[in-house]
């Protein structure tokens, strides 16, 4: 991906947003603010795209939440005085689907399976972990056949909270590397960690038996670090996953449009 245009890319969700410049189709900058910080994630944006090489460079949002995406383009679009790129309606997610018809799909989910294809060019499972769990399957031809979607580890633990009378609030961590929770903050976070673990364990194996053959399992998001980085059935974490599927699906796009003229 070399002698690209240099671009901003913007990947909002519902807790977190990336910002990363992207030079000669490579990360150069890269930082996460909460979603809710939308002045504060376009102040960023302005400067980062300012001091960008070329003249008036492109701005690409992919987005989760559309009511944060809706007030960033707009903040952005008065300040640049062009368009903003939107993944998904200007720019197509780079990579096949067999869904059923008229079935709405995450951006980031696509963009993740996009990026893992690109990198793998073959079968796998991309799990993405964040304010939800996703349990997604590529197959061998490039094709993104949707998967499972739950509750993600902080959601869960809040559920629970304002759930019941009796459960505290318990912030998302590691739990202590004993068999059993001895309190209860340890009990769910036991529960939590080790349900998000089985979860992707029983699906992986379904789409495995489904496929006839076992896919290449990777892992991405914010708590991948925390659920995974000891977990020997991850095979791979890829923190800037959903970026590379932007770049991917800007790269194509661009390829597209050059054919075209």
């Amino acid at each position: 991906m070399s002698n690209e245009h240099p671009f901003l890319a913007i990947s909002i969700g519902n807790t977190s947003t990336t910002l990363a410049t992207f030079i000669d189709g490579s990360i150069s900058d890269q930082s996460a603010l909460l979603s809710s910080n939308t002045s504060e994630i376009v102040a960023l944006a302005l400067d980062w795209w300012k001091k960008l090489d070329g003249e008036n460079p492109q701005i690409v949002l992919a987005s989760s939440n559309e009511e944060f995406s809706n007030t960033i383009s707009k903040m952005l679009q008065d300040q640049t005085s062009r368009q903003i790129w939107q993944i998904g309606s200007d720019i197509p997610v780079a990579i096949g689907q067999h869904l059923d018809p008229e079935t709405i799909t995450g951006i980031d989910r696509l963009l993740n399976a996009a990026a893992a294809w690109e990198l793998l060019k073959e079968a796998c499972i991309v799990i993405d972990v964040g304010t939800c769990v996703t349990v997604d399957f590529v197959d061998g031809e490039g094709t993104f056949h949707g998967g499972g979607i739950a509750p993600g580890a902080q959601m869960q633990l809040d559920a629970m909270h304002s759930g019941t009378s009796s459960l505290p609030e318990v912030i998302f961590e590691r739990p202590l590397r004993e068999a059993f929770g001895k309190n209860t903050a340890q009990a769910m976070l036991q529960g939590v960690y080790n349900g998000i673990q089985g979860m992707v364990r029983q699906l992986s194996e379904q789409y495995a038996s489904r496929y006839g053959a076992y896919p290449r399992v990777i892992a991405t998001g914010g708590n991948a670090e925390v659920l995974f980085s000891e977990d020997e059935f991850i095979e791979q974490i890829i923190s800037d996953l959903q970026l590379q599927g932007i770049a991917i699906s800007v790269k194509h796009a661009m390829t597209a449009q050059e054919h075209d003229s």
